[in-house]
């Protein structure tokens, strides 16, 4: 038994919260319980010894008001030396706190109605809600109340806080535009069946070092059951799941071993007392959710704006101006989405918005920005090997100098370690942090590149590439990539498609930036 899981037995998991204010008015954590502080979103970052904690705050239903935002900042400002990010599953992070300032933190968050319960451990993490909900003309379902009760229900239940590992849903009514449901251990999809609206059901999602893309139940699910089928599913998880290895715990091993079939039956018979109604796949989306960017017309009048952040970073300073355009320019709405963007929804002068947001650095953007995503790295993960945001944000400036406007979206995903926490797996290019030893055997941050994966049309994981990118080539190799695909691309071919005719060994590293010294070595 891991080190957790005898934690876990000793006291159930969110009961830590008592522990918490005792640690915050004490000043000192009890190093022994300091991993069941994820319960509630804590945990520590780099350097450990420092004692400074990060914080993920979720975001029921992705939505926020602009006196929300105002507040976030102002937490920022207070406790967090002015930290702020979007993550792609839609919530806030902080760094730099301290033990002693978490339960005021809290309090505040609650106030606003965001909370962290379940934002880390072994529990049902942060639900992935369609931020288009209510907005796009191709839903065929408002999601938005579905996403709450999820939340509500399964968010800091102690019948879930003792999962074998962590536990990720998402939830969307747009499908075709949506495809986040392939990495999650639950993906709901809204479509529709004979005149009637439900939901494709879809398990066993998970990326990290060994990836499984999720697969269908083969349910069509109404409306009114996606919860109990949600604790239904998280319950066989709880029960049936593995958990003396915690590298082959998570739900994708599960399915993997008794494929969806046999799952369904022990969900169906042990957890619903009834069998499920068959149905056929919803739709697939062409690209996953990046196509949906920049300034789109809103079912009803208007428009919605998806504001790209760079690599999710925005600090209190942009945070209030963006409230306050909110407020100018829509009805003081905000949505987060899940590629660290943000969306102000029932905007009517979408021109003079887009205007404003410029002059902040946050303008609309249909290209390389708005499709790149990076994870916290090194600068504060303990668990990260190179460093991440800063340099995908040069990566980003130094492509939008050097290249067009792509035809169709291209994905950039880049991360830290093998943990994928920004998906590098299911990228167009996806970058994942190593060390690599040069011909002076001295250690150097490098990225192993998995390319043409997709959450789209695709549907699968990327290829890894021999060979290693070194971090003083990263700029260098991704616009060769991306000049080569902008100019021997066939009219509407994706880049996945492209990469798939000319073939994946044009793209190694050494051909691409043509290595013809000793090649890095791991």
């Amino acid at each position: 038994m891991s080190d957790i899981e005898r934690l876990k037995k000793e006291k159930p998991p969110f009961d830590i919260i008592d522990d918490i204010h005792v640690y915050a008015r004490e000043g000192v954590i009890d190093p022994e319980w300091t991993d069941m502080l994820k319960w509630y979103g804590v945990y520590p970052q780099r350097p450990q010894e420092d004692g400074y904690l990060m914080m993920r705050v979720k975001v029921p239903g992705a939505t926020y008001s602009s006196d929300t935002l105002r507040e976030v900042a102002q937490i920022s400002d207070d406790y967090a030396r002015g930290t702020l990010d979007v993550s792609d599953r839609q919530a806030f992070q902080f760094h730099w706190l301290t033990i002693q300032d978490i339960p005021t933190i809290f309090s505040r968050l609650e106030q606003i109605g965001l909370h962290t319960r379940g934002a880390c451990g072994d529990t049902v993490r942060a639900v992935i809600s369609s931020p288009l909900a209510g907005l796009d003309a191709r839903e065929v379902l408002d999601v938005s109340a579905l996403a709450h009760d999820l939340d509500r229900e399964l968010s800091g239940n102690p019948a879930f806080g003792d999962l074998p590992r962590k536990f990720k849903i998402s939830i969307t009514g747009s499908p075709e535009l949506e495809g986040i449901h392939l990495i999650n251990d639950i993906g709901f999809l809204g479509h529709e069946v004979g005149g009637e609206v439900g939901f494709d059901v879809w398990v066993g999602g998970g990326l990290g070092a060994v990836a499984h893309l999720a697969q269908r139940l083969g349910v069509f699910v109404r409306p009114e059951e996606v919860v109990e089928v949600a604790m239904a599913i998280a319950g066989a998880y709880r029960d049936h799941g593995y958990r003396m290895n915690r590298k082959k715990s998570r739900l994708k091993y599960l399915i993997k071993d008794l494929g969806p079939a046999k799952f369904r039956e022990i969900v169906e018979a042990q957890y619903l007392g009834r069998s499920l109604r068959d149905g056929p796949p919803a739709p697939v989306a062409r690209f996953g959710g990046n196509d949906v960017l920049g300034v789109q017309p809103q079912k009803g009048g208007g428009s919605y704006v998806v504001i790209a952040t760079t690599v999710g970073r925005i600090d209190p300073v942009k945070a209030r101006a963006l409230a306050d355009l909110a407020d100018k320019y829509g009805t003081g709405e905000l949505r987060n989405t899940p590629f660290q963007n943000i969306l102000i929804p029932n905007v009517q002068d979408a021109d003079a918005l887009s205007a404003e947001l410029a002059l902040i650095g946050l303008a609309p953007d249909l290209g390389l920005r708005g499709t790149t995503i990076a994870c916290t790295g090194s600068q504060f993960c303990r668990l990260a090997l190179t460093e991440t945001k800063a340099r995908t944000a040069a990566l980003i400036d130094h492509l939008e100098g050097a290249l067009p406007l792509p035809q169709l979206p291209v994905t950039i995903n880049l991360t830290g370690c093998s943990n994928a926490c920004t998906r590098y797996q299911v990228a167009d290019l996806g970058f994942m942090g190593a060390l690599r030893k040069n011909a002076d055997g001295l250690e150097e941050e490098a990225y192993n590149v998995h390319l043409a994966g997709g959450l789209g049309a695709a549907q699968r994981l990327g290829d890894k590439l021999r060979g290693a990118v070194l971090a003083k080539d990263l700029n260098a190799y991704t616009a060769s990539v991306l000049g080569d695909y902008a100019a021997n691309a066939l009219p509407d071919e994706t880049f996945a498609d492209f990469a798939d005719r000319v073939g994946h060994e044009r793209f190694l590293p050494d051909a691409v930036l043509k290595v013809g010294k000793e090649p890095v070595t791991a």
